[in-house]
This record gives C-alpha cells, sequence and structure tokens, in this order.
C-alpha cells in the first residue's frame, strides 16, 4: 500500500497507463538483451561486428538525433515562441551531405572503432586524445541536459521526485548497455523511433478533438500570434539602419544565415565529429551502406520534428480557448503537464512510455568506445586480451552511467533546456570540427599545434559564452561554434607542418 500511494501521489496516472509503460519498458529490455547477446569481443561490444541492417542504423541514428529534448523541449519552444527552431534544418540537411561524402569514406578507409582514430592516423596520437577529452567533455554535459529534461517530464507525469526518476534511467541504461553493448543500444533505439512516432501522431489527433474547429482553428490562432512564423530575416537594413542590422547579427541566434550557418556547421560537427552519433553508421558493412543510412535520415528526423512542432502550436490554440485552465510553474513543462491534466487513460500511458523509451537512450555505449579505443588501450593498457577489455568496457558503461546522472541533476537547476544543449556544443563542437576539417580538407601534418588550437580555441569559447549570458559582451551563441571552428583550423593550417600527402590509405570498403 505505501508503495502505491508513493506511485500515485501527485499524478493522475492510472494503472492502464502503468500497465503500457511496464509493457514497453519490458520490451525494450527484452530487445536489448537480446540482440546483445553473444558479445565476444570490444569488435562487437562497440561495431555490432559491422552486421546492423542499413535501415536499423537509420533509425537508431533518428532516435539519438532526437531524445526527449526533442519530445518536451521543442513543443515547449514551439508553445513559447515560435517554430524558427525548424531553420536550423536547413543547414543540418546540407551538413549530412558532407558527412556522407567526406566523413563517411574516412572512417571506413582507416575501418574506425573510434571516430577519433582518424585523428591519430591524420596527424598522431596527442590529436586523437585530444579530441577524445573533448567530445567526453560535451557529451557528457550535453547528455546530462537530456536526461535531466526527460526526469523532469517523467517526474511531473508520474509524480516521483527527480532523483529517484534520474535513478531508473540511469540503472536501465546500464542493465542492457553494459550487456549488449552498441547491438542492444541499435535496437533498442528502433523501439524508442517507432513509439515516440505513433506518439506524436497520437497527441495531435488528440489535440484536435480538443480544440474548437480543428486544424483550421490551430492554423488560424496560432498564426495570428505568430506562433507559426518559420523563418527570422531580420530587421530591414534601409528600415532600421546599419547598427540595428549589426546588433542583430551579432546577437539574434535565431536570424535565418545564422540559424543555417549553425545548422550546417552544428550539424557537421553533432554528426560528424562526436562519437554518439557516428557509432551507428559505422556498425553497418559497408561505406556505401553508411552513406545510405545518413542520406535517409533528413526525412525521419524531419517527420519528427514537424510533428512536435505542430504539438506545440496545438498546445498554444488549446490553451488560447481555455483561459481557465491552469499553466505549469514552468512553460518548459507544459507538454508533460497537458498529457498529465488532460489526457484519457491509456493514451497518457502511452505518451508517458514515448518520453520515457526517449531518455532512456543513453550516450554510455559511445563514451565507452571512445574512453577504451582512444585512451585505455593506447595509453593505459597496452597488452590486454579482449577479453579484458570487453570486462574493462563493462565497468566503463557503469561509471560513465553514475557520473551521467550526478550531471543530470545539476542541470535540473537551470531553464531553456533546448537551447541550453545547443549552448553547450558551442563551446566545444568548434574544437573538433576545426581539426576534423582540417585532417579532411588539407595536407598539413601538425600534431602538437592540433592540441593548442583546439584547447585555445575551447577555452576562448567558454569565456565568451559566459561574458555573452552575463550580457557583458552581447554575442549570440550561434557564433561560437563558427567562431571556433575557424580558430581550430586557421591555427593548425597556419602552424602545422605540412609535409606532403597523408601516409598511404587502406582501399575503401
Amino acid at each position: 500500500m505505501e508503495i502505491q500511494n508513493f506511485l500515485y501521489r501527485g499524478s493522475s496516472l492510472t494503472w492502464q497507463d502503468y500497465a503500457v509503460l511496464l509493457l514497453l519498458l519490458v520490451l525494450l529490455i527484452f530487445v536489448g538483451l537480446w540482440f546483445g547477446r553473444e558479445e565476444k569481443s570490444t569488435a562487437d561490444f562497440f561495431l555490432g561486428g559491422r552486421k546492423i541492417p542499413w535501415w536499423a542504423a537509420c533509425l537508431s541514428f533518428v532516435a539519438t538525433e532526437i531524445s526527449a529534448v526533442t519530445l518536451i523541449s521543442v513543443p515547449a519552444v514551439a508553445y513559447m515562441e515560435n517554430w524558427e527552431y525548424a531553420q536550423f534544418f536547413i543547414g543540418s540537411f546540407l551538413a549530412r551531405l558532407v558527412i556522407a561524402f567526406l566523413f563517411i569514406p574516412a572512417f571506413y578507409r582507416y575501418n574506425c572503432t573510434s571516430i577519433y582514430e582518424f585523428l591519430r592516423h591524420r596527424f598522431g596520437p596527442e590529436t586523437q586524445i585530444a579530441g577524445s577529452l573533448l567530445f567526453f567533455i560535451t557529451r557528457l554535459l550535453a547528455s546530462g541536459v537530456r536526461l535531466m529534461v526527460a526526469s523532469l517530464a517523467v517526474s511531473v507525469l508520474i509524480g516521483w521526485p527527480l532523483i529517484p526518476t534520474i535513478l531508473l534511467f540511469s540503472v536501465i541504461c546500464i542493465l542492457y548497455i553494459a550487456w549488449g553493448g552498441i547491438k542492444a543500444v541499435v535496437w533498442t533505439n528502433v523501439v524508442q523511433a517507432l513509439t515516440f512516432t505513433i506518439a506524436g501522431v497520437v497527441a495531435i489527433a488528440f489535440l484536435l478533438t480538443r480544440i474548437d474547429g480543428g486544424a483550421a482553428a490551430v492554423v488560424a490562432i496560432a498564426g495570428a500570434a505568430g506562433k507559426l512564423q518559420i523563418f527570422n530575416w531580420g530587421p530591414s537594413l534601409p528600415e532600421s539602419g546599419f547598427p540595428t542590422f549589426l546588433k542583430s547579427l551579432f546577437t539574434d541566434p535565431n536570424l535565418l544565415v545564422l540559424a543555417t550557418l549553425n545548422g550546417f556547421f552544428g550539424s557537421m560537427a553533432a554528426f560528424g565529429t562526436d562519437q554518439e552519433l557516428m557509432q551507428r553508421l559505422l556498425t553497418v558493412k559497408t561505406r556505401k551502406e553508411s552513406q545510405k543510412t545518413m542520406l535517409l535520415t533528413p526525412i525521419g528526423s524531419l517527420l519528427v520534428m514537424l510533428i512536435f512542432l505542430f504539438i506545440g502550436a496545438c498546445l498554444y490554440a488549446f490553451y488560447a480557448q481555455n483561459p481557465g485552465v491552469p499553466l505549469p510553474d514552468k512553460l518548459d513543462k507544459i507538454f508533460p503537464h497537458f498529457i498529465e491534466q488532460t489526457m484519457p487513460p491509456l493514451m497518457r500511458g502511452l505518451m508517458l512510455a514515448a518520453i520515457v523509451l526517449a531518455s532512456i537512450d543513453s550516450p554510455l555505449s559511445s563514451l565507452t568506445s571512445s574512453f577504451v579505443t582512444d585512451i585505455y588501450r593506447p595509453v593505459i593498457f597496452k597488452s590486454g586480451t579482449e577479453r579484458h577489455y570487453l570486462l574493462i568496457s563493462r565497468i566503463c558503461v557503469v561509471i560513465f552511467g553514475i557520473i551521467l546522472a550526478f550531471i543530470a541533476y545539476f542541470f535540473s537547476h537551470f531553464e531553456k533546456f533546448l537551447w541550453l544543449a545547443f549552448k553547450i556544443g558551442g563551446v566545444t563542437y568548434g574544437s573538433l570540427l576545426g581539426v576534423f576539417l582540417l585532417g579532411l580538407l588539407t595536407k598539413t601534418r601538425g600534431n602538437r599545434v592540433n592540441v593548442v588550437a583546439m584547447t585555445l580555441s575551447a577555452l576562448g569559447m567558454l569565456v565568451l559564452l559566459i561574458l555573452s549570458e552575463k550580457q557583458i559582451f552581447p554575442l549570440g551563441w550561434t557564433w561560437l561554434l563558427l567562431i571556433g571552428t575557424f580558430l581550430t583550423f586557421a591555427t593548425g593550417w597556419l602552424f602545422g607542418k605540412k609535409e606532403g600527402s597523408p601516409t598511404d590509405l587502406p582501399p575503401q570498403n
């Protein structure tokens, strides 16, 4: 009885809702344990033996890109602001083309387990370790935001305190990822992608039944309030004057040109230089299959983004027609608040399950693969057996899961979570993207100079972000990635040693 009271305290969820959640959780864990069995080496644990079907890798990529931040924060942004977030997809689509035809061939050419091995082949071990460490910092902090967003949403729905919710997600992630590695991750991602896509469509259908006038009313009400605006052209130069136009260019991250540039460089960094997403693309057998997977990911990502942007518009229309319905204390929680307060049983359970499943996707496999491949194996312990490295990999999954839980709780004191995740990436992604572009586009062979360039760039972007947040130096966070990429690339190119073309490359797959 005490446990039952704890579960239902502060929540209107019914046993049917919990049954749906439990059913899908059991399915997820079963899929992870079943497909992740028979791990005999780190090649199995980190790459799935390169036997993952391309369509599964594609759905896994989309599920990892989306996460609970999309499910919770995108409707909130659409409710509070507009659809300008969609501008980032323009640049993101172009970035995927570059990754497919520039990054992926290089990673397959060097038969990389971790993409930072490319930096070792191209420059040297110091650049590889620096790249891996920057990935650690970025991925731990950004994934901490994602885990916190999901935990906050579920705590609203279930009525649990935040800490037990974070612990629940962390334990589930550790359980099946430590057992099955990347195969478990990919196949559970497939379940997650299907679940939150179906849940989003169901949410729209239900909202339209609660809005007088249906979809036409949503367009009219949200459109009149500017909530459907996609493009931010900025102030007109003739009307506003050059000073106002210039200030907007440097301070408004939603300006079309900046959003497109950030979508391009940000996606190139997040998808091409971050082991978390690129690891999915390395699990398929050949380079051509990996390229096909990447080129198909925009379809799924765009579909999910539009679904949850439209949910935000529907929420705005619903609350505009029902001004007496109470709003949450933080508008970041507007969607889970609506689910908990308004949706009927079973449907609430499906929404809850979608959020829970989207949040269970974690970076533990990619963090472990990078640590073992880039740091532990080549630097700390060089003479271990495959059995030893597999054991260390499983231990690392547990350790990183605990660290991630602490980081998620720390970020629970922040607001505007969607932009927070982007700001974190803006500090370090420029360093990573700059050095990868240096290796892919030039013949420069500098090594230690790259480490200096990456470090100084990341520290410089951190200072700029702090100054910007404190309104001391007004600069849109969008500029951080652009400036960081340029500084790293330019420094490495100017001061690196030019020793002709790289060493002979293995044939492409």
